[in-house]
């Protein structure tokens, strides 16, 4: 594949990520894509390039993020300028959470596990496990349950309760022929009992059966409990990319 058609897949990858976790509030200067999201996650409050010839005007697009009270957080993919990274270190901004977008093909298949629910909308139960185990910060709980309600159908909230305690859930949502895997959580006192494979390949069946023939996800690198089950169900890097913060005033 060419460079130029990689990077059209990177796009494309990225636009169906922001819509399925999306963001609050989004604008567009310059080919630069900025998520405001009242500072909860750094995914949906990001800056992002959504072309890879930009000018780097960076008072300009950091500007909306501090008027909102907001870090001005750039999330570096292949899209990126190159160099970018050295011309925001060199600015003071420090590298954080190098991640992985992964994507698998789909197969008729994947076994639905009776055992867990799958929602079209979360359930009170659903937003309050999520929110103690995320953990989602009082302050925040407002715009996670906003950011969740926004989530264009058909989304799927997966649940996995036992004697009415939950333990393991996760989102996913579709769109064409991709589904996202997102939030992908097992409870403490659940985990090593193949939670979080009957959620994943429950929430795989659900998406097949909406027409899905790829899941993708983002993952933080370093993150070896996931990594195995993952490439273990077929998932492989498409592309990398890293989140730079700001330094701290």
């Amino acid at each position: 594949m060419s460079p130029l058609k990689n990077l059209d897949e990177v796009r494309r990858l990225e636009r169906l990520a922001f819509r399925g976790w999306p963001a609050l509030e989004s604008q567009d200067i310059h080919g630069w894509h900025l998520r405001f999201s009242g500072g909860y996650t750094k995914r949906a409050n990001s800056i992002n390039a959504l072309e890879p010839q930009l000018p780097t005007d960076f008072e300009v697009i950091e500007e909306p993020f501090r008027e909102r009270g907001l870090p001005p957080v750039w999330r570096l993919t292949p899209l990126a300028p190159a160099g970018m990274a050295d011309l925001l270190r060199i600015r003071g901004y420090q590298p954080i959470e190098r991640s992985l977008l992964q994507r698998c093909p789909l197969y008729d298949g994947f076994p639905a596990d009776p055992a867990v629910e799958i929602s079209p909308s979360p359930a009170s139960a659903w937003v309050d496990a999520f929110a103690a185990h995320s953990p989602v910060r009082p302050e925040h709980r407002r715009t996670m349950e906003q950011m969740l309600q926004s989530i264009a159908q058909p989304v799927g909230f997966a649940f996995v309760r036992y004697e009415g305690r939950p333990m393991a859930m996760a989102i996913g949502a579709v769109e064409g022929n991709h589904m996202g895997l997102f939030d992908v959580l097992v409870m403490p006192e659940a985990r090593r009992q193949g939670l979080a494979r009957r959620v994943t390949e429950s929430l795989y069946a659900w998406a097949w059966e909406k027409g899905a023939r790829f899941a993708y996800l983002q993952v933080v690198a370093t993150n070896a409990a996931a990594m195995p089950l993952y490439a273990a169900q077929g998932f492989r890097t498409v592309y990398e990319y890293e989140y730079l913060v700001p330094p701290t005033p």
